[in-house]
């Protein structure tokens, strides 16, 4: 798979149910998180298990398949799920398509971190989000 299949079944499994700007801020987030750890050594460690790529899309591939950063790339997990008439990942390739093309707005410039806004994992207690997009909310937290 390339970096536009493995970005758009990340968006899938992990925006599944969000709108469209949901699926877009979240696209934002995994394009900013593979440009932070092509910048910074503690964010590739972070972000992409201290991998060095060469360069963007091989860095979002590495960001989308990090262990601990997006469940649904575990064996048997969601990304592995969405047979192609599948019209909620159709989209999630054109969203994908553009943000590797750099034609994606950022909902929220800064952005590091993410859950579904129906529910509020330990790490986001007494955080404030700084934004909610289509059914997610996103913070900024330290790499």
């Amino acid at each position: 798979m390339n970096a536009t299949e493995i970005l758009a079944r990340t968006l899938h499994a992990e925006a599944a149910g969000c709108a469209l700007r949901g699926v877009e801020a979240l696209a934002a987030l995994v394009l900013r998180r593979a440009r932070m750890a092509m910048a910074c050594d503690e964010a590739r460690l972070r972000f992409a298990q201290g991998t060095l790529a060469q360069d963007g899309p091989a860095m979002i591939v590495a960001v989308c398949r990090a262990p601990f950063q997006f469940g649904c790339w575990h064996p048997g997990g969601a990304a592995w799920g969405a047979g192609p008439e599948n019209a909620h990942l159709a989209m999630c390739r054109r969203v994908a398509a553009r943000a590797l093309a750099g034609a994606l707005p950022d909902m929220a410039p800064g952005a590091t971190h993410w859950h579904k806004a129906q529910s509020l994992p330990g790490w986001a207690v007494g955080r404030m989000p700084l934004a909610e997009a289509g059914g997610l909310a996103l913070y900024r937290l330290a790499a």
